[in-house]
């Protein structure tokens, strides 16, 4: 990753810089994110989300020996309970106990289902609970805020304010933030942190430049895909991490038209269940039209309200899908556990952005397909955020290498602020001045040739893009997907999983009308007007009057 820090200048008049980063981890959720500021003499260490703390410790104790305190840092702050930036936490308080931490009062309360192996009766309060929009000066000249940042129950953005004689410097660290409400968690308030005056924005890059449907559209296709399977026999398998994912997608399910009053069975199993009671311990400070919910009906366990929400029975793995039914379950489970023979079929829904491992073959028969129900702002609500708080240094970080660098190349950003993109262990130093020269952007486009040749069509690019890690994705199958996208020509690379969905009908259906071969059709939806599917998924051997062929395009 290219550190955009390393050819900023600044003007001679500017202060000497008060304010640096020193990352540890920035990436996305198998490293996880730990960030070191300096404010003046402040050290603050921002989130603890490796998985592997022994570095980090013992780069922590050297800083120590070599300064004046015997700790690391100052305090920590935790902007969530997610283990991509808190499992780290109690390997940091057993080296350093008399460390400071802090954090919402919710993420101090879910912050010991990080360590689902220790005896929570043993873990030791770890966090002092801070109040929410509320400046509390934590240090002579630091005052932390906390604001709610969407994402999961106490995610927290954390506003810093460090004032000298002569001025205040304003950093808002993000976490993990997300602008949309969904069915547990209020999203991030833009009008909370308009007019902040900001100097430094350090923000998460997850999503890339991506654009997303709107929220309740993603939610609308993943139930409408699972109805589909439970009407064709199938039993639905949906591994996901414990904490944030798995309880919205129970919520869903609980509240979705597809599945209320339904006679179904929804079995919620291993660490899945134990956020689940974490939840109900949390009721008050989830949104009122939960707490509503919740005074009707139980939130989640519930034998007698349509469809039934109930705990899988280890004993029950085995035999549980015989007959259709929904099954949530921890994203390191051994989904062997229910594919069992006699089952099924079985189809594996698995998010997008996380890794799941699952095999190829199970004793029973399965499908496996990607969802998404983004838990993260895409690129134009991360832009949204940063053209509205209008900080001079944007530092992005929690993301892969490849969508960070989109993000800080963005033409729209490189105009108007200091961008960067750091890596593990690159100290960013951020001066606060009144101009600076924007070092140039990584180069992120290509430029090759198009020839036409009678029916052919070449597009030929440059051996650089290989570079990329997306190409090997990308290229996979050596097999594209062309659409128009206004003037311009959107190429996509076509996965072995979906030629395996589509048992490659697609491209063997070229004499036969259907949706398939239907102009109209894009992304497996139809985009005619004329049509009583106009907007509608669709499958590709479908067929309506409204069908025009795709040779006919001009």
């Amino acid at each position: 990753m290219r550190d955009m820090s390393a050819s900023s200048r600044v003007d001679a008049g500017e202060t000497a810089s008060e304010l640096d980063c020193l990352p540890y981890s920035v990436q996305h959720y198998d490293e996880g994110v730990c960030l070191l500021v300096r404010m003046g003499p402040h050290r603050i260490l921002l989130d603890c989300g490796l998985g592997d703390t022994s570095l980090l410790l013992s780069s922590l104790a050297k800083s120590a020996r070599r300064g004046s305190s015997p700790m690391p840092a100052d305090l920590v702050l935790i902007s969530h309970a997610h283990p991509d930036h808190a499992r780290g936490l109690l390997g940091l308080h057993k080296a350093f106990p008399l460390l400071p931490i802090y954090a919402s009062e919710v993420t101090s309360k879910l912050l010991p289902l990080n360590w689902p192996d220790q005896d929570p009766q043993k873990i030791p309060q770890l966090c002092h609970a801070l109040p929410l929009r509320s400046p509390v000066e934590i240090q002579e000249g630091l005052v932390v805020e906390l604001f709610p940042a969407g994402h999961l129950p106490g995610a927290v953005a954390v506003l810093l304010t460090y004032t000298t004689k002569q001025r205040s410097y304003k950093l808002l660290y993000t976490g993990d933030f997300f602008l949309s409400n969904s069915r547990l968690v209020e999203g991030l308030r833009l009008e909370e942190l308009r007019g902040l005056e900001l100097n430094v924005l350090i923000i998460e890059g997850t999503y890339g430049t991506s654009r997303h449907p709107h929220r309740r559209n993603q939610e609308n296709q993943l139930a409408e895909r699972i109805n589909r399977a439970i009407a064709e026999h199938c039993s639905v398998l949906l591994p996901t991490p414990a904490l944030g994912l798995g309880q919205e997608l129970l919520m869903l399910l609980r509240s979705h038209h597809h599945f209320t009053g339904r006679d179904l069975d929804i079995w919620v199993d291993g660490a899945v269940a134990t956020g689940c009671d974490a939840y109900l311990e949390l009721l008050p400070h989830l949104p009122p039209s939960v707490q509503n919910f919740a005074r009707h009906q139980p939130l989640f366990w519930d034998e007698r309200v349509r469809p039934r929400v109930r705990r899988l029975p280890s004993a029950n793995r085995a035999t549980v899908g015989k007959s259709p039914c929904i099954v949530l379950t921890d994203s390191t489970a051994n989904l062997h556990q229910y594919c069992q023979r006699e089952t099924g079929p079985w189809l594996i829904l698995l998010p997008e952005k996380i890794d799941i491992k699952i095999n190829k073959k199970y004793s029973a028969p399965t499908t496996d397909e990607s969802y998404l129900l983004a838990q993260h702002s895409d690129g134009p609500g991360t832009t949204q955020l940063i053209h509205n708080l209008r900080p001079q240094h944007v530092v992005f970080v929690h993301g892969s290498p490849a969508y960070l660098a989109d993000l800080t190349s963005l033409e729209e950003l490189q105009n108007r602020y200091h961008v960067h993109s750091p890596s593990a262990g690159t100290l960013v130093e951020l001066p606060i001045g009144e101009t600076f020269m924007q070092p140039a952007p990584p180069e992120t486009n290509y430029e090759g040739e198009l020839t036409e040749l009678g029916t052919v069509v070449t597009i030929t690019l440059p051996d650089a893009i290989t570079d990329d890690p997306r190409w090997r994705q990308f290229a996979d199958t050596g097999l594209i997907e062309a659409r128009w996208q206004g003037e311009e020509l959107v190429l996509r690379g076509l996965s072995p999983r979906e030629l395996l969905n589509q048992s490659g009908d697609r491209f063997t259906w070229t004499d036969v009308d259907c949706c398939g071969t239907c102009r109209h059709q894009r992304g497996q939806r139809c985009w005619n007007p004329a049509s009583p599917l106009y907007n509608f998924k669709v499958t590709l051997e479908g067929y309506c009057p409204a069908f025009e062929r795709l040779s006919n395009v001009e």
